[in-house]
């Protein structure tokens, strides 16, 4: 069954969250939902979530997961939030292990933050596959950009987070903690094994030069005959060596701080204290 692909875009951090189902009345995962933040404020909204919620609601769906592409630094996770509204099992792959441990002395989080995943209701492993109604999924381990990265292959669909973006636009930074370029190089030669007709649907997108609209979808042939930074036939040794160079020049997203201790804990806020307040932690000159 070809599944169907809803997208919602959240301009605030050019993410796409996506809704997968099987057909009206079925079944559906929601992958890679935004809660809105304010840096500036520390507010939390729903804003984003709630479109989804309505798409869910007008085609009569039930979710049954809610998977998260990687432990994302550029946008909160609005995870917990659906579940309380929808249900379904938020999931994210056995990477966010790693991912955790990583993090855990950053945020000075050794005595509270247990690292072994704990946090979601499920870990995919890698090339597991799993059901959403009667849609067939698989978990592909593309890890790179971090060590966490899934890409869930979905029928004719590929939802690949930020491993490759649109074409034009190219592929993921690797220069955050636990990331690496050669590992990406491979991971990205993984998704080009797949079908050419397969429909690739990106997390990001960031208007490049010469375009005026958002896209979400390619295909795999498209991928390998235009990406501007891994076109099919790149060497590693070229990749690793322009990635680098261009992940030099970027800066570290505005909301990584804030986005990393939620989301490395599926979605869910700090513990509140006594007085019911909750707290995020600003490490200095650690990132």
């Amino acid at each position: 069954m070809t599944p169907q692909v809803l997208p919602f875009f959240d301009s605030a951090s050019c993410t796409f969250s996506y809704l997968v189902y099987d057909t009206a009345g079925g079944h559906a995962a929601v992958i890679d939902p935004v809660l809105d933040f304010d840096l500036h404020s520390g507010r939390a909204a729903t804003h984003q979530a709630q479109k989804i919620l309505a798409a869910v609601q007008s085609l009569n769906l039930t979710v049954d997961w809610i998977v998260e592409t990687h432990a994302h630094a550029d946008h909160l996770s609005a995870a917990v939030w659906l579940q309380q509204q929808l249900g379904g099992q938020i999931a994210i792959g056995q990477g966010i292990e790693q991912v955790q441990q990583i993090f855990k002395p950053i945020f000075a989080l050794e005595s509270e933050l247990a690292s072994d995943g704990r946090q979601f209701d499920y870990l995919f492993a890698a090339d597991e596959e799993w059901g959403i109604g009667s849609l067939i999924a698989k978990a592909l381990y593309v890890p790179g950009h971090t060590p966490a990265d899934m890409a869930f292959l979905i029928g004719d669909a590929v939802f690949v987070g930020d491993t490759i973006f649109m074409p034009d636009v190219g592929t993921a930074r690797c220069d955050f903690p636990g990331g690496d370029a050669a590992t990406l190089y491979h991971s990205v030669q993984k998704l080009y094994q797949l079908p050419d007709a397969t429909r690739v649907f990106v997390c990001h997108d960031y208007l490049p030069s010469g375009r005026d609209q958002y896209q979400w979808q390619s295909s795999i042939a498209e991928q390998k005959a235009q990406n501007i930074h891994l076109p099919l036939g790149r060497s590693c040794d070229d990749f690793v060596a322009l990635r680098q160079a261009r992940d030099a020049t970027l800066a570290v997203p505005s909301l990584i701080l804030p986005s990393i201790q939620v989301n490395i804990c599926a979605g869910h806020w700090p513990p509140a204290d006594a007085q019911g307040r909750q707290f995020l932690k600003i490490p200095l000159n650690m990132i």
